[in-house]
């Protein structure tokens, strides 16, 4: 396993980051989520991304007690604040002081632990003054119960903002965690020129499109069984952008690609994402342990210039790349 340092930071990540997003506490049961996060340590993976909205607090629940034998100094976990938690009462959610003091210690506690490496804004707030948002993150830090901040799904001009500030505060905004695959590439025209100017790294989620660059969804089918396709619980809605049979074609189009370079097609994805160099790492989820193995060895991997030419080729003009797709809700979830 890879490491890369997180921005302008001395904070070294797994090139691949196990993520519980759709898994712990939700789609798969306790016993299993803990056998993925056996076989993530296993295979060389040492960071570990979560939040306190997945599963309403208990993926982070579930995490920490999979965790709780390992050594803390060796492992790098983040987690997240934004999302409305609990009753869901009028300041459960946001990025105000209030709910960012209380929220760090909730985290903390689930995942039993002292400190989290990584403390993320799940998403811009733009009801809260940041000036607020980020006085709040450098005490978070200065208390010790985070040694970076970082965010998530914010454009390029709330990242020159939230930097500036965070700079004045004596602290160090060192990350954004977008969603990033061959399929969905809106942070290449704006977020990622403006990120590598500031010193921020991506921590980039979905990087095989919710499942799609597995090729196990084929064009004019049936979706499989037990898929996230078929997920009640939140799993259909992720993955429902890009179920279309132009789509499906295509990905099956890689597969030759992926072949020649002894590759899955899962692998060529993840690898694919690596190879922008303002990715620090990618964000990879499971159900089954021999998910996390099998995605673990895209790690190291290089795609040439060719071979890059060639998928580009062949997806033609269906990924998405408007910049102004980049998530960013203009008021705070109730």
């Amino acid at each position: 396993m890879d490491y890369r340092y997180l921005g302008n930071s001395g904070l070294k990540i797994t090139e691949i980051t196990y993520g519980n997003w759709l898994t712990h506490g939700s789609q798969v049961e306790n016993d299993a989520a803990r056998a993925c996060v056996a076989a993530a340590l296993e295979s060389g993976i040492t960071s570990f991304d979560t939040a306190d909205a997945y599963a309403n607090t208990a993926a982070e629940t579930v995490l920490g007690e999979a965790l709780k034998s390992e050594r803390r100094e060796s492992l790098e976990i983040f987690t997240k604040v934004y999302w409305p938690t609990g009753p869901k009462g009028p300041n459960d959610s946001g990025l105000s002081r209030k709910h960012i003091l209380e929220s760090i210690d909730g985290s903390l506690s689930r995942l039993g632990t002292d400190y989290v490496d990584l403390y993320q804004a799940h998403r811009y707030d733009a009801e809260t003054p940041l000036e607020e948002t980020m006085q709040a993150f450098a005490d978070v830090v200065r208390q010790g119960k985070a040694l970076y901040i970082g965010v998530s799904e914010w454009n390029a001009d709330q990242l020159r903002r939230g930097s500036a500030l965070a700079k004045d505060l004596g602290i160090s905004l060192i990350s954004n965690q977008p969603q990033y695959s061959m399929l969905w590439r809106v942070i290449e025209a704006e977020v990622v020129p403006t990120s590598r100017e500031l010193g921020i790294s991506q921590i980039v989620w979905s990087p095989v499109a919710q499942g799609i660059l597995t090729g196990k969804y084929l064009p004019g089918k049936p979706l499989p069984e037990g898929s996230r396709a078929t997920d009640e619980k939140g799993g259909a809605d992720a993955v429902s952008r890009f179920l279309r049979d132009d789509v499906l074609t295509a990905v099956q189009d890689l597969k030759p690609v992926a072949d020649e370079q002894g590759l899955t097609l899962a692998q060529l994805a993840i690898a694919w994402v690596l190879a922008n160099d303002n990715v620090a790492s990618a964000i990879i989820g499971a159900s089954r342990p021999e998910q996390v193995r099998d995605n673990v060895k895209a790690s190291g991997v290089t795609l040439s210039a060719d071979v890059l030419s060639r998928i580009d080729e062949v997806l033609d003009s269906l990924p998405e790349t408007d910049p102004r797709k980049t998530v960013s809700p203009e008021k705070r979830p109730s």
